[in-house]
């Protein structure tokens, strides 16, 4: 066994998959198809924004006929799978700048990949796949659409999961704990192991990759505050009005104390809920 950054982090996750051989063969296994690139980008941005909200992914790639896009998630908030949907259908409507005809001249893959087991039971597949052909009156699938949007979760890997998207899944998922066996991963596989291990993480980006566990271990401690203080409310208001005013006081006591812990209004609202003047307002 060997010390190594958990791949749950995204600064770990994106040293090893940014790398364009090693993000090719992820699709071409993960996805079944051949992305020729030279270059994979990652916090990627389009240069100009698409709808109301500036995406950004956490690893982005193209050539003249594919797009694939990769999000590494550790803990499963409450917009998930909206969140990515939107994610998937900005990057399909974004090439579609002309006046003349809809085409999409690429097709869009985006693969999520989540390293938690969320307790509200939403999950509980190691490997799912949602595609846009309809199914007709007669059962059968119609293949008018290519793009995919793939949700992986590494915990969950089963007997039922695609051989080849299970090597990648055991191998994230082996060094989720800090520590890896070398032995149990093909040789390419062991080649990333190097990327990985602690003793070769130069400073700042280990000091970059503390932040994020930082940052992770704050916001579960925020999260437990917020259950704990809005189940309190709740059994003294009342069971109905308690519990949803609980919720409110509780929120408002989670961006309290990530105010108090520096974090910036944009950043609790996204994760409170709250609107920035509100939080703005609160003491």
């Amino acid at each position: 066994m060997i010390e190594v950054i958990p791949l749950k982090y995204g600064k770990a996750f994106k040293r090893i998959f940014s790398q364009p051989d090693v993000f090719q063969q992820f699709a071409n296994d993960v996805l079944g198809i051949d992305i020729q690139i030279d270059e994979v980008h990652t916090e990627y941005e389009y240069p100009e924004p698409i709808g109301f909200v500036r995406s950004k992914y956490d690893l982005f790639a193209e050539d003249k006929e594919k797009r694939v896009i990769v999000e590494i998630q550790q803990i499963k908030e409450e917009d998930f799978f909206d969140r990515f949907l939107y994610y998937h259908l900005v990057s399909l409507v974004e090439p579609v700048g002309g006046y003349k005809a809809y085409e999409f001249d690429r097709t869009v893959y985006t693969i999520v990949v989540l390293t938690s087991i969320p307790r509200d039971g939403s999950i509980n597949f190691s490997c799912a796949v949602s595609d846009m052909n309809p199914t007709d009156e007669h059962g059968n699938k119609v293949e008018m659409y290519p793009h995919r949007l793939v949700f992986l979760c590494p915990r969950l890997i089963n007997d039922k999961t695609p051989k080849t998207v299970k090597k990648w899944l055991s191998f994230i998922e082996d060094s989720l704990d800090g520590n890896m066996n070398e032995q149990q991963h093909s040789t390419d596989l062991q080649l990333l192991i190097e990327k990985i291990k602690k003793q070769t993480i130069d400073p700042d980006l280990l000091a970059e990759i503390k932040d994020d566990m930082a940052w992770e271990m704050a916001k579960k401690r925020f999260e437990k505050e917020a259950r704990e203080d809005g189940l309190e409310e709740g059994r003294q208001a009342g069971r109905q009005k308690g519990l949803l005013e609980g919720r409110q006081d509780a929120m408002h006591t989670m961006a309290k104390n990530m105010k108090a812990e520096g974090m910036n209004n944009e950043q609790i609202a996204k994760i409170t809920g709250l609107n920035v003047t509100e939080i703005e307002s609160l003491d």
